[in-house]
């Protein structure tokens, strides 16, 4: 499994998509980090009518956006719980998933490794790597850009900040298993994407839970991966706000055993 890990990093490393997700990702943060600065200090109002924007110094007062919030919130307004990290990251992993499908290189990579469960592992590591390596870009620059905007907001609590980024990767992971099994039964980039973009922007989950609301039974939609993604607590001070991390492992557990029996019993 080791040689099939290594194989899919390297695969995984000279894959266009990889780059330009991750070029949005951090070209977003950029733009919103500017933006903020513009409209909630003194100096960004200056620059802004310098620049032939001075609607912008008529709009509000600086200093009153960003009251109450600090790095983690700025992080989290940005990309993730509106689900547009969620949704970029699984454009990228499905287009990896079925490319092995989609080369015809699936056939060759069986001939040599018969036990398929591994095969599921790997793309399961791979993708957990990768998810790690954004998580990390991703919230490094929001860091950076922090500073470079003379400490906009406040710096978050470690603690609170490594308990966040540590429940997203296992909330980004559960639905990195379920892109795999959709990926592993239809084999179609177009169905793995439309499950993204539905799936990992919280569509189909608030249509479904607005419809099963009218009859009292939307319960269901509080363990769900979106929600548990987008409504994740910022402070931790109950056992309750570590239901997140039992959804997200769950779910990665459930649909990767799945995803190894379909394959299983699917001809390659």
């Amino acid at each position: 499994m080791i040689n099939l890990v290594r194989m899919d990093l390297y695969r995984l490393l000279k894959s266009k998509s990889v780059y330009i997700c991750l070029a949005i990702l951090l070209a977003t943060s950029v733009l919103c980090f500017w933006i903020v600065w513009m409209f909630d200090t003194p100096e960004g109002n200056e620059s802004a009518a310098r620049i032939g924007m001075s609607a912008i110094t008529e709009i509000g007062v600086p200093g009153t956006l960003l009251i109450n919030y600090d790095t983690l919130h700025m992080f989290r307004e940005i990309a993730m719980d509106g689900g547009a990290y969620i949704s970029l990251f699984g454009i990228v992993i499905v287009l990896f998933f079925c490319s092995d499908y989609n080369s015809g290189f699936m056939k060759n990579i069986m001939s040599l490794h018969r036990r398929r469960w591994k095969y599921i592992a790997s793309k399961l590591i791979t993708a957990g790597i990768l998810d790690f390596c954004y998580l990390a870009l991703h919230f490094g620059i929001c860091m950076l850009l922090n500073v470079l905007f003379h400490n906009l907001v406040p710096f978050a609590p470690a603690g609170d900040t490594l308990s966040y980024l540590c429940l997203t990767w296992t909330v980004t992971m559960g639905f990195a298993a379920l892109l795999l099994l959709i990926c592993t039964v239809t084999r179609s980039n177009g169905a793995g994407i439309l499950a993204t973009i539905l799936l990992g922007s919280g569509i189909l989950v608030l249509l479904v839970s607005y419809i099963t609301s009218l009859f009292g039974i939307n319960q269901w939609a509080y363990y769900t991966l979106y929600y548990n993604h987008s409504q994740a607590p910022y402070t931790y001070n109950a056992i309750g706000d570590f239901k997140g991390y039992a959804v997200g492992a769950g779910f990665l557990v459930l649909y990767a055993v799945i995803s190894a029996v379909t394959l299983a019993r699917k001809d390659i």
